[in-house]
């Protein structure tokens, strides 16, 4: 039995939380919003996982130091916007060679860096590695079949996490593309965000299919041009969490983004989701890596257009049918 600490009590982190706990680990949950840890010490329920029992012996604390004490792992699932300020808190607590999980998914917009890079910046001392993979909590939280893959620098570090993590309804592949897993699972919230809003316009499947075939050409553009992995791309924190995120009513990124294709505003609709939207923040990073490693992202940009730039999304999606012709595969030659 591993002593573990989770951070942040989210639907993600709750839904890690339990899965833990079935595992048979002593699991602690930590909140920097002591309001909701005394929701969740008092009704054993989050408003976001309707039917849903937090198990006895799931600890609850706003305590920092508390819930560092002693941890064999960490688990970070804050939203990946208080990702390296919870980080640059928990510094001072954490002991050399720590390991701590990222399970989050996005871009620092300023600095673009990955969530993994921005823990290791302001926790040098700690060895940093990542969960991801097609997961809804919703889903895990009910003990429902899902598969990850858990990426670190080193394999001893992966296969503790593994080990750690698996379960019959809870199986963990390893993996040395940290920056491939990370990538993926940033970028493929843009994209669900797309898919999203050309449900929200009335489109059908076979616009879906488009984006979601196009959107991944696009992820592997870049993630090659940064020093991915293509395999790592087409696995499943790749391929396997685009199809999710895009198919899913769990998304919220596919769910802002039919309100989006409604019409209401990135506004209205982050405010109508109730939950963060992390396609949103992630929108302008992807932006800014496309042009820093001058790799064109053709629905990344209509989606920035609409996030920020007013742009009615039926007009986005004519301009991506009406760009000019492309040969879909430049690499095959003619016979």
């Amino acid at each position: 039995m591993a002593k573990i600490s989770v951070f942040g009590a989210g639907t993600w982190g709750l839904g890690i939380s339990i899965l833990l706990h079935n595992n048979g680990h002593s699991v602690t949950v930590w909140s920097a919003v002591p309001a909701e840890i005394e929701m969740l010490r008092k009704t054993k329920e989050h408003k976001n996982l309707p039917g849903v029992k937090m198990p006895e012996g799931l600890c609850f604390t706003d305590d920092l130091e508390e819930a560092t004490r002693e941890a064999d792992l960490m688990v970070l699932s804050v939203a990946s916007v208080y990702t390296r300020a919870t980080a640059r808190r928990m510094k001072p607590y954490i002991k050399e060679g720590q390991i701590i999980v990222n399970v989050a998914k996005g871009i620092e917009e300023g600095t673009l860096a990955t969530l993994r890079d921005q823990i290791a910046e302001e926790i040098p001392q700690a060895d940093v590695a990542v969960l991801s993979g097609p997961s809804h909590a919703e889903e895990v939280s009910r003990g429902i079949p899902t598969t990850c893959v858990a990426g670190a620098t080193t394999q001893k570090t992966a296969e503790t996490i593994q080990n750690i993590f698996m379960s019959p309804v809870f199986r963990v592949y390893t993996s040395p593309d940290v920056l491939g897993i990370e990538l993926g699972g940033a970028l493929k919230n843009v994209i669900a965000l797309a898919a999203g809003i050309a449900d929200g316009l009335g489109y059908g499947d076979n616009t879906k299919a488009a984006l979601i075939t196009r959107g991944m050409t696009e992820i592997v553009r870049l993630g090659i041009a940064m020093g991915a992995k293509v395999e790592t791309l087409y696995g499943l924190s790749g391929i396997g969490d685009l199809i999710v995120t895009c198919a899913s009513m769990h998304s919220r990124n596919r769910r802002a983004g039919i309100l989006m294709g409604k019409g209401y505003t990135m506004e209205e609709a982050m405010k109508e989701v109730k939950m963060v939207v992390e396609g949103v923040y992630s929108a302008k990073a992807a932006r800014a890596l496309a042009e820093k490693y001058q790799v064109t992202m053709p629905i990344v940009e209509q989606v920035n257009q609409i996030l920020f730039e007013g742009k009615p999304a039926a007009q986005a999606v004519e301009d991506l049918m009406l760009r000019d012709k492309r040969i879909e595969h430049p690499s095959l030659p003619w016979e």
